[in-house]
């Protein structure tokens, strides 16, 4: 079994997407492959979880109150 890794931000940080994030086909509003925050998105944590087998932290960020995105520590950062 693998450590949890703890996590760098926290629930409630203002963050930046940096890269495109877009739809892994969990978004059935939205096409596959569709741009759900493009880079420099501004979101805010509402969530921070863990991926089970990896044990790396996963957080669950609301962008412009129209998208949840799962996101990881490289995609994101606090503003």
């Amino acid at each position: 079994m693998i450590d949890p890794r703890e996590p760098k931000y926290q629930w409630g940080m203002r963050v930046r997407c940096l890269i495109d994030l877009v739809n892994d086909g969990s978004f059935p509003d939205a096409e596959e492959d569709a741009v759900l925050a493009p880079e420099g998105t501004l979101g805010e944590i509402v969530q921070v979880g863990s991926h089970v087998e990896s044990s790396t932290p996963v957080y669950m960020v609301e962008f412009e109150q129209k998208y949840v995105v799962g996101c990881l520590e490289e995609e994101i950062e606090p503003v």
